[in-house]
């Protein structure tokens, strides 16, 4: 009755913003690294920007329980891009057991390339759909040693995985699928029809929701996170009670979309005419469509719309989420609604050339949840620019490995498509968003710049800021501290012959001589400090000297003045550096940082190199 629809209706709602108001404001309270997906950040750690705290304990433990709570409050996200964030973070963790992996940077983000493997494996049970998924989209640099770490990570989840067995099915696949119908050449057209269009809604996607994004940090929006959340949960689930197929599970749903219709199925997109007229074999041969399918076709149709409009304000808030399962559900619907025209223009127009030549009286012809599969594909190739690791996770999702031609058709048809309309994928889009110094390992540097025509300083610039290896006491160094924000300061012989010894770092520096304030007697503010292996002998009442020699890099990466930028480009690309010296006979002339070679980027390109905001 009319009553039991409103309580119902109305708990519902209750329901999705009670969970949405906890996430949030655990996020908010406890762990603002929490929110979003974390994969743009984690490609910019894995480049070799360090974002503190990002991957840490705190961050680990709320976003476990929030991704439970933003999912579970009917928002249009999905949980598996935090997955890989939280995989990140475990591995972060776990290298902080091992002096071999604490420090050294290099191997921490071997580690975090193969933990980013195994976030995939399981948020879709695709072990080697992970594996490519952090080779094509996470990872910075990815040796063949890593290949197979993240292989050997990617396993061990599966089996972990499994062993579980969460979807209560005994599979590790979360959309397991069984289609009987082998595709026919001529449906090729469809599929790049889909294709288009999830290159069409990738772009749309992309361009909204950054401009979305960029009026959240720029108004005043920006400081009510709570009150976005909850008028978007609000809105969401007022909307999507009505229509079973938004009050469902965005996971059901495309399970549902995938499913090909049996004898069995009760759903209403297997409401067809004379259904129970089995042909030989067991299959349901083309039928024309019931009352139920007209019905599910218009919710399905008012399902795409609203999942299209909600995810471009939903993703991006302040509490943990995805955007992979959103995008799928996209496509599947679109996907499911042409496959059914197809299917009903097969049966009602037999005698067409394009439909009789392969397709006889009776027989089951065309498989609409396939082409839920490839829309599926379609899109979320769309946002994301993904290809090759793409096809691998939708076949290792569905288990449909003989339509791997249809899908590769579809990835390829809609990253052309979207790449035409805007160069970027959605988290490269968030990368410069948020003004993180990330440089783009796929385009080429083909100028003939110098490295002396970007190094800081330039010639009116004051002289660069560097400590000496044997003549400053501890307040000069301290000064400096105070009056500079820069991370790092090279080390030089003197300040006449500029000659080059090493590299130190701010953080660094300012620990050591805390502690050693508190715990080396008679360290005073004129105590010299030494960065040289041997300090001479002092001069009687004079305070003890301080040695940084073991926190000094005596091998920084160096470039002549003369190294063309390209090979510095691909330095920066390749080793994930932050900064290089630049060198002329051994004499340090500047220096050069990542933010500089992205604003000399920029330059080239012709755009304004101030409008690169960082972070």
């Amino acid at each position: 009755g009319a009553f039991a629809y409103i309580v119902n209706y109305f708990m519902y709602v209750l329901w999705a913003l009670l969970f949405a108001f906890l996430a949030v404001s655990l996020v908010k309270v406890f762990a603002p690294y929490a929110c979003g997906s974390g994969i743009p950040e984690i490609k910019t750690i894995l480049s070799g920007f360090i974002i503190r705290g990002y991957l840490g304990k705190w961050t680990l433990v709320i976003k476990t329980i929030t991704l439970v709570l933003a999912v579970s409050s009917g928002l249009s996200l999905g949980k598996e891009g935090p997955l890989v964030h939280v995989a990140c973070c475990c591995g972060n963790i776990l290298c902080h057991c091992f002096n071999k992996y604490r420090k050294n940077e290099a191997k921490r983000r071997e580690v975090l390339s193969a933990a980013a493997a195994a976030g995939v494996s399981v948020a879709f049970g695709a072990p080697i759909g992970g594996v490519l998924f952090s080779l094509e989209e996470v990872s910075y640099y990815f040796p063949l040693k890593t290949l197979w770490r993240s292989f050997f990570a990617a396993l061990v989840a599966a089996f972990t995985l499994r062993s579980i067995n969460p979807f209560g099915n005994s599979r590790l696949v979360l959309f397991y699928v069984e289609f009987h119908t082998p595709w026919h050449l001529f449906e090729l057209v469809p599929f790049i029809l889909l294709g288009i269009f999830g290159g069409l809604w990738g772009a749309l996607f992309i361009r909204t929701n950054i401009a979305w994004c960029r009026k959240r940090k720029t108004t005043q929006l920006g400081k009510y996170p709570v009150i976005e959340v909850l008028v978007v949960t609000a809105i969401t689930a007022i909307l999507a009670f009505p229509n079973e197929y938004t009050r469902m599970s965005t996971s059901e749903l495309i399970s549902e979309l995938f499913n090909d219709c049996g004898l069995l199925d009760s759903s209403k997109l297997c409401d067809y005419e004379n259904r129970f007229n089995t042909s030989k074999g067991g299959e349901l041969p083309d039928r024309p469509a019931g009352v139920g399918v007209y019905s599910a076709m218009w919710q399905l149709a008012l399902t795409l719309i609203l999942k299209i409009v909600i995810t471009i304000f939903t993703f991006g808030m302040k509490i943990p989420s995805g955007l992979f399962i959103p995008s799928m559900a996209v496509g599947a619907i679109a996907g499911r609604l042409l496959g059914v025209g197809m299917e009903q223009l097969a049966y009602y127009h037999q005698e067409w050339t394009v439909f009789n030549s392969w397709c006889s009286q009776g027989a089951d012809c065309i498989t609409p949840g396939l082409y839920a599969m490839v829309g599926a594909a379609a899109c979320l190739g769309g946002v994301t620019r993904m290809t090759v690791s793409l096809v691998v996770i939708m076949f290792e999702l569905t288990g449909g490995l003989e339509y791997i031609v249809p899908l590769m058709a579809a990835a390829m048809t809609s990253k052309w498509v979207a790449d035409a309309l805007g160069r970027e994928g959605i988290y490269d889009a968030h990368i410069r968003l948020n003004g993180y110094p990330f440089l783009e390992a796929k385009e080429e540097f083909a100028h003939k710049t110098l490295a002396m025509d970007v190094m800081k300083p330039r010639r009116n610039d004051p002289l660069l800021t560097v400590l000496t290896q044997d003549s400053m006491t501890v307040e000069d160094v301290e000064t400096i501290i105070s009056e500079t924000t820069y991370s790092g300061f090279p080390v030089v012989v003197s300040r006449e012959s500029q000659r080059l010894v090493g590299f130190v770092l701010r953080r660094d520096l300012i620990i050591s001589i805390e502690n050693a304030r508190k715990k080396q007697d008679g360290v005073v503010s004129t105590s010299i400090i030494y960065f040289t292996e041997h300090s001479p002998p002092l001069p009687p009442y004079t305070p003890p000297t301080l040695k940084l020699r073991n926190i000094l890099d005596l091998s920084p990466f160096t470039v002549t003045d003369l190294t063309p930028m390209e090979i510095v480009v691909d330095i920066f690309r390749k080793l994930g550096l932050r900064q290089c010296l630049v060198t002329h006979n051994g004499r340090l002339l500047g220096i050069i940082t990542k933010k500089d070679v992205l604003k000399h980027i920029a330059q080239m390109a012709n755009q304004d190199p101030d409008s690169i905001l960082f972070n």
